[in-house]
């Protein structure tokens, strides 16, 4: 079939008559060559041994696999394909998947000085570039030791009984329905102890909710494609992370102004001075803040979730444990606590 030059030249002319549609053309063929090449030129300069796996199509990778997929479904089957150790390409992120202790120990343990421990960039755009984990040395340290100085007993003990009221609440949701989802409601709880950690009591209701709405929309985009493009997933929580980062200003900003400092682990960073008496700034408060709500709210709910499967299979720890907690309540509580007032009472 032949393509008469009069038709061509129509063609042509008509999409140079719509420059909307030129330009969106223009742009698109732009990006995948620019995404091709950086591809082509990312593998072609690694000439590393890596282990086997599949690298997936060129920037995707195997993510779009992953959605459809049961996610332990989707490991199993490269782990049972590849061995413990495998390569993949997931959420716009080349990596290197394992899966045995010993592996794990070697990475955690014995040959930790070998590694970094690093986020994806994108994660490390939504949470905020200061947060302590994507950091090392001097600064690392310094924020470590703040975040450990507000959950200590001396910080916590103001919260000890809102805490105890999320519990009762939590507990009691659960009377009305014939069966729950755990992980996801311990989820909940470990979130609303997080944010109270961070913030303490001292707070409004309302900031408080502002707050916990505009992370909650940041979190919806924590394992989405890292497409900051209008519509995607990503690209609102990206828009949620600003807003966050400007109501968390406001919050410290107005601490600053009141001279009200104390309060969770914004209280201590507001008050952290280094040798110098530099603060620090409102960008590595919010990050930091951010930060460790992420890190207190997954990883608690699942140790919270597998303790509660463990009670339920196991009725004797259940009875034994009810008995220790019994034991503890009193003899802590009514006793030592009256003779010992800088110790924590539960």
């Amino acid at each position: 079939m032949q393509i008469s030059s009069s038709s061509s030249s129509n063609f042509f002319s008509s999409l140079y008559a719509d420059e909307p549609a030129l330009i969106t053309l223009t742009i698109v063929v732009v990006v995948v060559v620019v995404l091709l090449f950086k591809w082509w030129l990312h593998w072609k300069e690694q000439r590393l041994r890596l282990p086997p796996g599949s690298m997936g199509l060129p920037y995707i990778g195997e993510t779009l696999r992953l959605y459809t997929e049961n996610p332990n479904s989707f490991f199993a089957t490269r782990q049972n394909k590849y061995g413990d150790i495998f390569k993949t390409h997931i959420l716009g992120c080349p990596c290197v998947m394992i899966s045995s202790p010993e592996a794990a120990r070697m990475v955690l343990v014995s040959k930790a000085h070998l590694f970094k421990p690093t986020y994806p960039p994108s994660k490390e755009r939504m949470i905020g570039p200061e947060a302590l984990f994507f950091h090392q040395g001097p600064y690392h340290s310094t924020l470590k030791r703040l975040v450990q100085s507000s959950f200590m007993p001396s910080a916590l003990r103001p919260t000890v009984s809102h805490i105890e009221l999320l519990v009762l609440q939590t507990l009691s949701s659960w009377t009305s329905q014939k069966s729950i989802n755990t992980l996801e409601y311990m989820k909940r709880y470990a979130f609303d102890v997080a944010i109270m950690s961070a913030f303490g009591d001292k707070e409004e209701p309302t900031t408080i909710d502002v707050i916990k709405l505009l992370y909650q929309r940041l979190e919806r985009g924590y394992n989405s494609m890292p497409l900051d493009l209008p519509g995607t997933l990503f690209h609102k929580s990206m828009k949620a992370r600003i807003e966050l980062s400007e109501e968390l200003r406001k919050v410290i900003e107005k601490r600053r102004e009141n001279g009200r400092e104390e309060g969770g682990l914004l209280g201590v960073l507001l008050g952290a001075k280094d040798q110098k008496r530099n603060g620090l700034s409102d960008s590595q408060i919010a990050d930091n803040i951010i930060g460790v709500i992420f890190a207190a709210t997954d990883t608690t709910a699942s140790v919270l979730t597998w303790l509660l499967k463990y009670l339920h299979d196991h009725p004797n720890l259940l009875q034994e444990v009810s008995v220790s907690n019994f034991l503890y309540v009193f003899f802590f509580k009514f006793i030592f606590c009256m003779h010992v007032p800088h110790m924590m009472c539960v």
